[in-house]
């Protein structure tokens, strides 16, 4: 593991998902003790989306937006996470990107079990691409990404809007996303005491959002039989971290099936450690991911 990263593994909580409501109020005090990014001129906007139910989003524009767009979803286990501790990385990927970004409050398992949240992401993506002139966005330039559960929820909604000629999205920007409920990778077998996220928590995840219904592909991204005609994905895996190897396959299959992708696997980190800013490797994921924004949704 990384030194600069493995020094802080102490002061991670120890959320194991098991009691939702604690661990939502552990995340929410540990977002609220990192630092404040700077937003000096960005204009950030909380809005609602008409939907059934109407879904939170904010806004964030910054002062040289280049007309692209991302609907961003954030992680942390289908189970918890809200626009307030999603702030500081919206707030970065817009700064470092220069594009609209506009994170999504979806509905939280286990009270909303799929298809909710899915659902929810979907309406956003298709009020977006409605609201384009009004938003100031290019409907041609928007993307979806997210983090963890947000990127698998990016990935399903990709699925959708091809599988039901929806909006169309320019790109995936999927950061270390849950995609596979089987969990029969390598390393979703064998990471059982990685930091911050491990097989037990992974297979706590998928329970709260599934319940007892089977997966779907728009459940779970990585059982989809086709994955042709999807838009070009950027995919992030770390080292140490269950959803590793899922990921790299769904990279692979989506070049198998003619889809763009650029694939990083970053050594020596783990699940979510790209919050310990201080560290180098830190620095350098979080700077990647606004670059890759800016090329894709470049006019």
């Amino acid at each position: 593991m990384d030194p600069e990263l493995e020094a802080f593994i102490p002061l991670f909580p120890r959320a194991d998902l098991i009691d939702p409501a604690a661990d939502r109020k552990s995340l929410a005090e540990l977002a609220a003790a990192v630092p404040k990014p700077d937003a000096t001129g960005m204009e950030i906007e909380d809005r609602t989306v008409p939907a059934d139910p109407d879904v939170p989003v904010r806004i964030y524009r910054p002062d040289q937006a280049q007309g692209g767009a991302i609907v961003w979803l954030h992680g942390g286990g289908f189970v918890m996470g809200d626009l307030d501790t999603e702030h500081p990385w919206a707030t970065r990927v817009a700064e470092l990107s220069g594009s609209v970004v506009i994170s999504v409050g979806y509905r939280l398992a286990p009270e909303h079990r799929f298809p909710a949240a899915f659902d929810d992401a979907y309406a956003v993506l298709t009020w977006a691409a409605e609201h384009a002139a009004e938003l100031g966005i290019d409907p041609a330039r928007i993307a979806v990404g997210g983090h963890s559960a947000g990127g698998g929820l990016a990935a399903a909604v990709a699925l959708r809007a091809r599988d039901e000629q929806g909006p169309s999205i320019r790109f995936q920007l999927l950061n270390q996303p849950g995609l596979d409920d089987r969990q029969e990778t390598w390393s979703a077998r064998n990471f059982t005491d990685t930091p911050w996220f491990n097989r037990d928590k992974a297979t706590a995840a998928w329970r709260h959002y599934l319940g007892s219904q089977p997966a779907t592909p728009y459940a779970a991204p990585a059982r989809a039989a086709d994955l042709s005609g999807l838009p070009p994905a950027y995919i992030a895996t770390a080292e140490l971290c269950p959803n590793r190897d899922e990921d790299i396959t769904y990279a692979l299959r989506l070049m198998q099936a003619g889809v763009s992708v650029e694939l990083h696997q970053w050594p020596g980190t783990f699940h979510g450690s790209q919050a310990i800013l201080s560290a180098d490797v830190s620095q350098r994921q979080i700077a990647e991911l606004g670059a890759t924004l800016r090329r894709a949704l470049a006019e």
